[in-house]
């Protein structure tokens, strides 16, 4: 026996709110559906249409956002050696790459570490600061884990090593004893935005830096596909400052996609513009089969940035196609081979 659905239905629009939106250009039917969603103004809907940079919430609103940027620019400044941080899923992957190639433009002092999926797990392991310290690591920036690692944290220190702590899940009780510790869904946070994917809080953070040192938007455009990947794959609500950012890295993908992004469309055969639902099915997988394969050099390798050249990235692409040929299937089933565009809600 099937289950029953129970629909929920939502309250009629404010007749004075539909009222205000109504002209020409934004028929009846179109001004009750901004309204339901709390869009009631014209200028409200004029930015819902027109999604841009300028929307994004000013990222020093993030407890601790100003200690963590005056700790990088305390390293880049000392030239300490940093480390990079990440899971080995789609969010924890391109948050990794997110931030190390940004960093990387500014010092040649920092490195990524992606844990062993079977030999370390999930999150912060041991054996990653162990390295830090072999590397001479002063400075773990950690993306999407962290957050209750508090045993980690406080082992790493005693090695002389800080962390700066970016998360996106649920914290404890008790908070990390880290230099800083960026999430949203901290109590005392006072950000906006509370579903903020891994990879968007290390964009957050890069944010923050290029705005404290005067640099332009251009230099943050590139790193906008990976947060529409990281956005789309952990499927957080694609509303509010995530649409803004899933708009923008969606729009940076189809015309300038990168290498690894570039290789991978060309292995799905895939020859029209992305859609949201896209890079869960077809770009997600494959991103996660590096995960699986072992090796951590592959994690970040799975979103290569414009060093990578090309003949080595779809080397890399083709290796993924082997390690996960039910999982890429199924995007191909689900997203279609470059005709059919599944709908996806993005508002």
């Amino acid at each position: 026996m099937l289950p029953t659905k129970r629909w929920r239905l939502t309250a009629a629009a404010d007749q004075q709110a539909v009222d205000a939106l109504l002209h020409d250009r934004c028929p009846l039917v179109v001004a009750k559906l901004l309204a339901q969603r709390g869009i009631t103004s014209p200028e409200q809907a004029s930015a819902f249409f027109r999604p841009g940079h300028e929307q994004l919430h000013d990222p020093f609103l993030m407890k601790d956002m100003q200690v963590a940027v005056e700790r990088i620019e305390r390293a880049l400044g000392d030239g300490e050696r940093m480390m990079v941080y990440g899971d080995y899923d789609v969010d924890g992957t391109t948050a990794v790459a997110l931030t190390y190639s940004f960093l990387k433009k500014f010092t040649g002092d920092v490195q990524f570490y992606i844990p062993d999926r079977y030999a370390e797990g999930y999150g912060i392991s041991f054996k990653g600061i162990d390295r830090a310290e072999q590397d001479g690591v002063t400075l773990i920036i950690a993306l999407d884990c962290g957050i209750k690692s508090i045993d980690k944290v406080e082992y790493a220190a005693k090695k002389g090593i800080d962390f700066i702590i970016c998360d996106h899940h649920l914290p404890g009780d008790e908070l990390p004893a880290a230099v800083a510790v960026l999430d949203p869904k901290r109590s005392d946070c006072p950000y906006p935005c509370k579903e903020l994917s891994g990879c968007g809080i290390g964009f957050k953070l890069m944010q923050a830096l290029a705005l404290r040192n005067e640099l332009p938007w251009t230099d943050l455009e590139p790193l906008l596909d990976l947060v529409a990947v990281s956005t789309a794959c952990d499927i957080v609500p694609v509303t509010g400052e995530n649409r803004v950012l899933a708009h923008l890295g969606l729009k940076r993908i189809n015309t300038d996609p990168r290498p690894g992004f570039k290789a991978m469309l060309r292995m799905a055969n895939v020859k029209r513009a992305l859609n949201i639902t896209d890079l869960v099915f077809l770009i997600g997988p494959r991103i996660n089969a590096a995960g699986r394969g072992g090796t951590r050099g592959h994690g970040r390798g799975a979103v290569a940035g414009p060093r990578r050249t090309e003949r080595r990235t779809e080397r890399f692409a083709h290796r993924q196609e082997q390690l996960a040929p039910a999982r890429i299937g199924q995007g191909h089933h689900a997203a279609g081979d470059g005709t059919h565009q599944p709908a996806t809600r993005c508002g």
